[in-house]
């Protein structure tokens, strides 16, 4: 791919953007289905539950992203597990997701007013059916902005696959970089492409917290 920037640069640079948001995808499914895990075992009933979860959070929240992904791929090699880039950096970010999702979910399952929980205790109902009856339905509704804000941070926290040799979009600009040696343009077009991919979901954030702002349900 060498010589002047052409179509077949631009295409592979697509494809590391398709790659990019399909890792975005992996991270935010597996991390949210984890970090609801975590958010749940955070206000659990059961102090040990509680402590678990408290200490998996401090634990992932304390360690830098780049850290796990080494970790991940050679840190497991090391050890005779050679698994691929993408289960690696799929991993690494579900791992590192779930922490912040979890504890982003937690606040918002605590934010639900106490007169709720009050009210759904005097109905009588089980713990489980409190929490999905009542509680869960109104922290979704808070939890939805700042989870759309921080798929932002997910993406871009994705350029850092590019240490265990995953293909995205940063790492596709390395290689074509490479090749050209014209780093300025490259990486403009990667921060456009960027930009391009978190502006919306930006945008939509604060949307949906103005919503939920105007929408918040009156206290029982």
């Amino acid at each position: 791919m060498g010589g002047a920037l052409n179509i077949n640069h631009l295409l592979f640079l697509g494809h590391g953007a398709l790659w990019t948001i399909g890792l975005s995808a992996i991270a935010l499914i597996g991390g949210g289905s984890f970090g609801f895990l975590i958010a749940l075992g955070r206000v659990s009933p059961s102090r040990a539950v509680r402590l678990l979860a408290a200490t998996y959070v401090q634990l992932i929240q304390g360690t830098p992203l780049l850290v796990i992904m080494f970790l991940s791929f050679f840190g497991l090699a090391a050890l005779g597990f050679n698994i691929s880039p993408l289960l690696a950096a799929g991993a690494s970010m579900t791992i590192f997701v779930a922490a912040y999702l979890g504890e982003i979910w937690r606040g918002c399952i605590e934010a639900v007013p106490k007169q709720q929980w009050e009210a759904a205790e005097g109905l009588a109902l089980s713990r489980s059916q409190r929490m999905v009856k009542v509680i869960l339905p109104q922290a979704i509704r808070l939890a939805t902005p700042p989870t759309v804000g921080f798929m932002v941070q997910i993406v871009k926290n994705t350029s850092l696959a590019s240490v265990v040799g995953f293909v995205e979009l940063t790492r596709s600009g390395q290689i074509i970089n490479n090749s050209l040696f014209e780093p300025f343009i490259i990486y403009s077009i990667i921060a456009v492409v960027y930009f391009s991919l978190c502006y919306p979901l930006s945008r939509l954030s604060r949307r949906l917290e103005r919503s939920a702002l105007q929408k918040k349900p009156a206290l029982a």
